[in-house]
């Protein structure tokens, strides 16, 4: 179940706290071939099951950037927040320490490691989320995604913006 913010206060005050787990995910040899293609990535040790047994992780395993991309959909599983509107702001590190080989389980948990007031009237919101493979001590992916949330969409020449001007025309 998700962690749910309401407000930006919400999310101000859970800096450190974790927020949950989403539902495990099996990854697939169809699931990495689509991304190779995708991705033009067909390197031997994602798509060729027969060499990449003979090979340093002894299967296939999923692309370091699949398994990153899988944070999006992990996310609204962490956290529900209720605002207006949400940006996908960036990452601030992002990290590989283990294969995930074809087959495993994953599933991001989150933690909610820094947010800010931003000038504009939201908050931003680093959320650490770690991509942990069932059966391993050590996850596929670590990122510190950065995100931005906002409770109130009026035109900025309504909202009250604290140490900021706004002009209007």
């Amino acid at each position: 179940m998700a962690t749910v913010f309401d407000n930006a206060e919400a999310i101000l005050a859970a800096v450190g706290h974790k927020l949950g787990s989403s539902e495990w995910v099996t990854i697939t040899q169809e699931r990495v071939n689509l991304f190779a293609d995708a991705t033009d990535d067909h390197q031997w040790i994602h798509v060729d099951p027969v060499r990449a047994k003979d090979g340093p992780f002894g299967a296939c395993i999923a692309h370091g950037y699949l398994t990153l991309s899988l944070v999006s959909r992990f996310l609204p599983q962490i956290v529900d927040v209720r605002m207006k509107m949400g940006v996908n702001y960036g990452c601030e590190k992002v990290r590989f320490p283990n294969a995930v080989k074809v087959g495993a389980r994953v599933r991001g948990s989150g933690e909610l490691i820094a947010a800010e007031k931003t000038r504009d009237g939201g908050v931003q919101a680093t959320i650490r989320v770690t991509v942990e493979i069932e059966g391993e001590s050590r996850p596929g992916c670590v990122a510190d995604t950065i995100s931005r949330y906002y409770f109130d969409v009026r035109p900025a020449q309504e909202r009250v913006i604290p140490d900021a001007t706004v002009k209007t025309s």
